[in-house]
């Protein structure tokens, strides 16, 4: 399943995107855009990145830039006579939208955090969700200068939380975060590098001149994973990549990922996932069925 680039229409006298979507949600796609989402009707299936999941009425989400993603409704909203009955709220934005430098200025730094979580895609929870939704609701009948100034709230209101949940693995998109650590930068760099091999810690080790000691609580520290769960997380988003590919045999898509054996493959699949990689490669395969709907 090849994702494609969209790009909605922005008009030349505003600055970003709002959009009040009330057509089929887009396919399986990506832009350059930051992407805000509110699902207003709707329910069915998620997919961001290597996340697939069920969302209800209500789901809210910060989309990274070209982060591949999909809000697949479940089939009675699409067969009604008055047409498609989902609605969404979406709010777009580039990194330089208000200049080359605004979301690193010093007063944005927590803000700038949430942008890099955001290439694994954040799933907003709570009182953030809450005080999120009320704002882009009142947006729809805003002018464009109000909707400015609440897109500021919005900032401030993401700013200031840790109310999300990260959906897609560290593999997934081709970037990721600016690293605090130069030495911890060095290990990603390695890790994508070279994840589809036995990785040696000794050989880790030497690419970032320290003890073990000293190394893995630092990494943890970082990541919140130590090391070895990295790069099963890594390992697990680069085999789901290639499972929406229906023309690899499963034992060769857990070679290909890193595994050493295909049982030991399906097993923490599944403890990571919930689905086998059958499965899972079945579930992100029915969306096939949306985009059937746009081509008639």
């Amino acid at each position: 399943m090849k994702a494609v680039e969209i790009n909605l229409m922005k008009d030349t006298n505003q600055s970003f995107i709002f959009y009040h979507e009330r057509n089929p949600f887009s396919r399986w796609h990506y832009h350059p855009e930051f992407e805000l989402v509110l699902i207003n009707k709707g329910s069915g299936k998620r997919m961001v990145g290597d996340n697939i999941d069920q969302f209800e009425e209500g789901d809210l989400v910060l989309i990274g830039s070209n982060l591949p993603h999909e809000w697949l409704c479940d089939d009675h909203y699409f067969n009604t006579e008055k047409g498609f009955q989902g609605e969404g709220i979406v709010i777009q934005f580039l990194d330089n939208f208000l200049g080359e430098t605004f979301f690193n200025i010093p007063e944005n730094e927590k803000m700038r955090k949430v942008l890099d979580d955001s290439t694994q895609g954040c799933l907003i929870l709570g009182e953030t969700k809450r005080e999120i939704t009320n704002a882009m609701v009142k947006m729809i009948n805003a002018s464009p200068e109000v909707r400015l100034y609440s897109l500021f709230n919005i900032f401030e209101t993401i700013s200031r939380t840790k109310e999300y949940l990260l959906l897609a693995s560290p593999n997934f998109t081709s970037t990721f975060q600016a690293e605090k650590s130069n030495s911890m930068k060095k290990v990603i760099k390695y890790i994508m590098q070279n994840f589809q091999k036995k990785i040696q810690m000794k050989d880790v080790l030497d690419v970032v001149n320290m003890s073990s000691t000293t190394f893995s609580v630092l990494f943890k520290k970082t990541y919140n994973l130590t090391f070895s769960e990295y790069v099963l997380k890594v390992r697990i988003g680069y085999a789901c990549s290639l499972l929406m590919d229906n023309n690899r045999s499963i034992s060769q898509i857990s070679f290909d990922a890193g595994f050493d054996n295909l049982s030991n493959f399906n097993r923490l699949f599944k403890k990571a996932k919930n689905l086998t990689p059958k499965e899972y490669r079945k579930k992100a395969f029915e969306s096939e069925k949306y985009n059937k709907f746009y081509e008639n």
